[in-house]
């Protein structure tokens, strides 16, 4: 039974490529609420697994493959037909420019088929809005913590799409990290699932792994130092000896970088003046990091908000619920897509 559009609802459509998950996203709004039809995804991991690392023009070509049943599967569960999408958003910065064209050019000649609006959208601004679009949050100013595979960043948001970069990191993401230190402990890719499944049975007090940049003032990130450290520990341990107490290595490298991410997101702000704190992107999945920010937000009387793990992930609900949010304040063109990170600061 398809879903009649109401003549006061959009049915908006999300799309999102920008790495190596394929996401289409159905969007129902009204004057009063956003309601998620549908949020389906294809995780490419099968691709690139044996490379251990994303390869873009294999990420390329699965998007190709991928698009169209995924936008069916996206469809159907919503129960609609595709003459009920209103208005379509897409991923258009940053990203793998393989990767984001398939998305943009889908977008852009599915909307012209059906003589419809479509909108860029900045992943990260996503990210961010998978928290305030779909969460019970204060409309005022936020501080964001962005932290994925590819993203580490502090970001102060305000009012009308204004964003100010607070701190970020020097060199990898903390999703890198998890991933190249992973490989190092002989875990499969992607390791940061892995290591979170692992660390639950070890002891998160069995090494220190070293906190990079952990001064009171200092908003940046660098986990490039932890993977070394990792490598460093592997070759004095030995192989025999990591794979013994491969859980507690795990926790205690979970450990160290959930301390230095709650640590710097909460002083951030408290610095900057703010209540409320977003933690979204891939990592913020990640259970520990969610324990350590509760405990450090409720003792600083700081409001936090996760995504739903759905929404922690790349995903096509994030890109709608950001466009959404941009047009109900005027402040979404159909040359939105030109605008990188950077510019919006």
């Amino acid at each position: 039974m398809m879903r009649k559009a109401s003549s006061k609802k959009n049915i908006w459509l999300g799309i999102e490529s920008s790495c190596d998950d394929t996401a289409c996203a159905v969007l129902l709004e009204d004057e009063n609420s956003i309601e998620i039809l549908s949020n389906c995804l294809y995780s490419q991991i099968d691709e690139h697994k044996a490379w251990g690392g994303v390869v873009p023009e294999l990420a390329s070509r699965a998007h190709l493959e991928k698009i169209v049943p995924v936008l069916e599967q996206a469809l159907s569960e919503a129960k609609i037909g595709i003459e009920d999408i209103s208005q379509i958003a897409f991923t258009s910065n940053p990203g793998l420019v393989g990767s984001l064209l398939v998305g943009a050019n889908f977008a852009q000649g599915l909307a012209k088929d059906l003589d419809i609006e479509c909108y860029g959208i900045n992943h990260l601004e996503g990210h961010i809005y998978s928290c305030k679009s779909f969460n019970q949050v204060n409309q005022g100013s936020d501080i964001a913590l962005i932290v994925s595979g590819g993203h580490t960043e502090l970001v102060l948001v305000e009012p009308n799409f204004k964003y100010t970069s607070i701190g970020k990191t020097r060199d990898d993401a903390a999703g890198e990290a998890f991933d190249k230190s992973g490989k190092i402990l002989g875990l499969g890719y992607p390791a940061g699932a892995q290591i979170s499944k692992l660390a639950k049975d070890g002891n998160k007090n069995f090494h220190e792994f070293p906190r990079a940049l952990n001064e009171a003032n200092s908003f940046d990130f660098s986990f490039s130092g932890l993977k070394t450290a990792v490598l460093r520990y592997v070759q004095t341990k030995g192989e025999e000896f990591v794979k013994e107490h491969i859980a507690d290595i795990c926790a205690s490298l979970q450990e160290a970088v959930a301390d230095i991410l709650s640590l710097k997101a909460v002083n951030a702000a408290k610095k900057q003046g703010v209540e409320n704190l977003l933690v979204c992107g891939g990592v913020s999945a990640n259970y520990r990091l969610r324990e350590l920010m509760a405990e450090r937000a409720e003792k600083s009387g700081i409001n936090f908000t996760f995504p739903s793990p759905p929404l922690c992930t790349d995903n096509g609900a994030m890109i709608a619920g950001a466009a959404i949010f941009r047009k109900r304040v005027g402040m979404l063109s159909k040359n939105n897509e030109v605008r990188a990170w950077g510019d919006l600061f």
